[in-house]
């Protein structure tokens, strides 16, 4: 079985609740008009009975009419629209004056209780019929009997019936084909998702589907597919770049020691030539080794599903290891350590990653310094956070530059220092791990001056 369009499925609806609404608005239409109509008969049946008893005398047991004449001069001796059928009785249930519209006698219900309202045919004929006792001193004489006819109210309630009957299932097609019409335009921004999806794929992504010019629930929803399709964008134009400059990255040392051994074997060379030619290579291996680790951790954070291990750590005691590791460099290039300490400090966080992020700073720190130069580390509390301010006094970043430095494989300026080597994806993997951990990060520069980095720790990291 076909399943409905979303558009017919909320036509149907609407029209489903529609219908049951103006079923019970035509049954409430319908139940009132005949209410009224036989309350109107009832009302007329009671006042006719009411008069007709004040028409007659009773004494000596028996009634009569106080004026005949005019009684049968009345409307009602002719065939009214709504004729009344008036009949007098005697006690045993003789005739004893009728109304001369009345072809047949009005048939005396024993079983009804006097001043009841009753229906019943006469002649094929339905009527609503009254009868009421006549007394002298509390002993009946009579009775008198007061019908209306009920075919025309009958004929009324069925017209009403049949035009009622008619005019709901026509007044539920036009809703219908209403409710479609509304619901397709209603509905058109969803059909422009549709379409704007068919045609976005992985090399296409700059479509965006229309804004409704109402900011309703489509307009949410449009709105928020744009900004996925835009971050989807920029996740895959990143995932582009990446790829691509890993491949620059990667071919580059390929490259140097592929032509250092073809050097090697065109000619025989000294063994010490060799040695050296090999040293270069292991030294480029490394290198190649070493990129290779940077570009998977690179693209673990990039996935943000790196598992967090929480635990005290020291900064202090993290701050200076990292630091007496590379006492090597800083012994040899002469660069001055300064460290200060306002307290001993400790913070919930995952020991390795802050590991990763303290040694990639300080390295570029020590990196980017100038022989003889000076670094200062300093661990201090401001507004409740620790911060770990990293300073420097080496080549800095320009300001346009500076907006760049977490971007992979960017690097400040690398052409006018070739000594400093480096694949410029350090400061992208501290960014991840910031973000990862909830480490604020800042870095400002000058070109010539220097750089300092700091580190915001969250609230809940304590010093004791």
């Amino acid at each position: 079985m076909q399943q409905l369009s979303f558009k017919n499925r909320i036509a149907s609806l609407y029209i489903f609740t529609t219908a049951l609404l103006i079923s019970v608005v035509f049954c409430v239409i319908y139940f009132s008009v005949s209410y009224n109509v036989y309350s109107h008969i009832n009302d007329d049946i009671i006042s006719e009975s009411q008069k007709h008893l004040t028409e007659i005398s009773v004494s000596n047991y028996n009634f009569r009419l106080i004026h005949a004449e005019e009684w049968m001069e009345r409307e009602h001796n002719t065939v009214d629209v709504n004729p009344v059928f008036v009949q007098f009785i005697d006690e045993n249930k003789r005739v004893v004056e009728k109304s001369p519209n009345l072809n047949r006698n009005l048939q005396f219900q024993s079983k009804i209780p006097s001043g009841h309202l009753f229906d019943y045919q006469l002649e094929g004929k339905s009527l609503r019929q009254i009868q009421l006792p006549i007394y002298q001193d509390k002993t009946i004489v009579g009775y008198l009997m007061v019908a209306m006819s009920l075919e025309n109210s009958y004929m009324v309630l069925n017209d009403l019936l049949e035009v009622l009957l008619i005019a709901y299932p026509t007044i539920l097609l036009i809703l219908f084909g209403i409710a479609r019409l509304i619901t397709g335009r209603s509905i058109q921004p969803i059909s422009e998702i549709i379409t704007t999806s068919n045609i976005i794929t992985k090399d296409n992504l700059k479509s965006r589907i229309p804004l409704p010019k109402t900011k309703d629930e489509l307009y949410v929803l449009s709105k928020t597919i744009n900004n996925l399709l835009d971050r989807l964008e920029t996740a895959i134009e990143r995932e582009k770049q990446f790829t691509s400059d890993a491949s620059h990255e990667l071919r580059t040392p390929l490259t140097v020691i592929k032509g250092t051994l073809e050097v090697l074997i065109r000619k025989p060379r000294g063994t010490q030539e060799y040695e050296d030619k090999i040293n270069f290579c292991v030294s480029e291996v490394d290198r190649l080794n070493h990129l290779v680790d940077q570009l998977l951790l690179l693209a673990r954070y990039e996935n943000e599903k790196q598992p967090i291990k929480k635990e005290s750590v020291f900064l202090n005691g993290l701050i200076l290891d990292i630091l007496a590791r590379q006492s090597t460099f800083i012994e040899a290039n002469g660069i001055i350590i300064s460290t200060e300490f306002e307290d001993e400090f400790y913070c919930i966080s995952d020991h390795h990653f802050l590991s990763i992020i303290l040694t990639n700073l300080i390295s570029n720190a020590l990196k980017y310094s100038n022989s003889n130069g000076t670094i200062d580390v300093h661990l201090y509390t401001k507004e409740q956070q620790i911060i770990c301010s990293i300073v420097d006094n080496g080549i800095g970043i320009s300001k346009v530059d500076l907006e760049k430095v977490f971007h992979p494989f960017f690097r400040s300026k690398a052409l006018n220092h070739p000594d400093i080597k480096g694949i410029g994806v350090g400061l992208s993997i501290v960014q991840r791990l910031c973000s990862l951990l909830n480490i604020g990060i800042n870095i400002s520069s000058s070109e010539q001056l220097g750089t300092k980095v700091e580190l915001f720790f969250p609230n809940h990291l304590s010093n004791t």
